[in-house]
């Protein structure tokens, strides 16, 4: 569990609170204003210098370029240059670096280094650009960070604590695992808004008031058809594989729906529109405070590269929201302890999981 010389200097200085934006559109812009509202010295770099100047403007950065003395700095570059800009960033600081695009193991395969750690903001805005960077973006959203086993475990507890301090719900998860994933509950779903308001336009031509009686559940499925069309091409070709699989999925569903409403099979149809209502409703919420009833498991774990994101990649798949994350490192230095607090509830689940995986941790509520 050793954190490597570099990560441990930059937790030390972490204090300096100073931080880079590799990048300053809408997510770039978004956590330059939460890093400034919470005392951070924000630089930032983009090819644009107009939207350097208008970052500047309203407050998104202090100054611009790229600072070498950077504790942390946030790559927000469409993903076919996100590796070559985490590179570039690597090589310019001196701090950790990290990134927000949507389909990550490629990046990661391709950044072979300790102080890189992948990560996806599950946040946006229908406006483009600067004009819809909000520095509360992020309160309540999902954040993914994607370690590996190689992954520096004082690099990812610094990494979440910068995130969670802009009241994220950070969530760790393999890069692979991310990315297939967010082909079923982001890329597809944006596919499929398309191609229905797409469908919805052609219809139009031919009947005129179509799209005025679009309303209500039609603007709810077609609202994110709104976004910004050209990072979408190279999202899909980034995430291909993933996305194919998830459509593939997508059309035989609808076939069978098709299907269904052909032949007049109720009870098809019934059963599609039961579980899928059902499956709505249990749709974890997310944002909310937290639970009154909080319990911290201290983990005793070898001193190895990796266990910090092999615990907290385990929490998200059993579903466990993780709130705090300490590493205890122990003075004989051969061992230390992870402490993790998480909802009461969870706690047994968490600890059996932990204890599958030859952990020995053991769990207190806290007072």
């Amino acid at each position: 569990m050793s954190a490597s010389s570099v990560s441990s200097e930059s937790a030390s200085s972490m204090s300096a609170k100073r931080a880079s934006i590799y990048g300053t559109g809408l997510i770039g812009g978004s956590i330059g204003l939460a890093l400034r509202e919470r005392g951070w010295h924000v630089s930032g770099v983009d090819r644009d210098p107009a939207r350097i100047a208008h970052a500047l403007r309203i407050g998104a950065i202090d100054v611009a370029g790229l600072d070498p003395k950077s504790d942390i700095t946030f790559v927000a570059v469409p993903v076919l240059g996100i590796a070559d800009a985490v590179t570039e960033a690597l090589a310019k600081t001196t701090g950790l670096v990290t990134d927000v695009g949507s389909v990550k193991a490629p990046v990661v395969a391709a950044v072979d280094d300790h102080r890189y750690l992948g990560g996806h903001p599950m946040a946006g805005s229908e406006q483009d650009g600067l004009d819809g960077a909000n520095a509360h973006m992020f309160e309540g959203a999902v954040w993914v960070l994607t370690p590996t086993d190689e992954t520096d475990d004082q690099a990812l507890a610094d990494v979440r604590a910068v995130i969670s301090s802009f009241g994220a719900d950070v969530v760790a998860l393999p890069p692979a695992r991310h990315d297939a994933l967010v082909a079923v509950v982001s890329h597809v779903p944006h596919l499929t808004a398309v191609t229905l308001m797409g469908l919805a336009a052609s219809r139009a031509e031919d009947h005129a008031a179509l799209l005025r009686l679009a309303a209500g559940g039609f603007r709810d499925m077609t609202r994110i058809a709104s976004g910004h069309p050209a990072i979408w091409p190279d999202i899909c070709a980034e995430n291909r594989d993933a996305i194919v699989d998830t459509l593939a999925g997508l059309i035989d569903g609808l076939e069978r729906m098709r299907d269904a409403v052909a032949t007049g099979n109720r009870e098809v149809l019934l059963d599609a529109l039961v579980t899928a209502r059902e499956a709505r409703q249990n749709l974890p919420v997310r944002g909310g405070a937290r639970p009154a009833d909080l319990s911290e498991l201290r983990i005793p774990v070898p001193d190895r590269v990796g266990v910090l994101a092999e615990i907290t990649t385990l929490a998200a798949e059993l579903g466990v929201d993780v709130y705090d994350i300490e590493i205890a490192h122990s003075a004989e230095g051969n061992r230390g302890v992870v402490i993790v607090v998480i909802d009461t509830s969870h706690s047994d689940l968490l600890r059996d999981g932990l204890i599958a995986k030859g952990y020995r941790p053991s769990a207190q509520p806290l007072p």
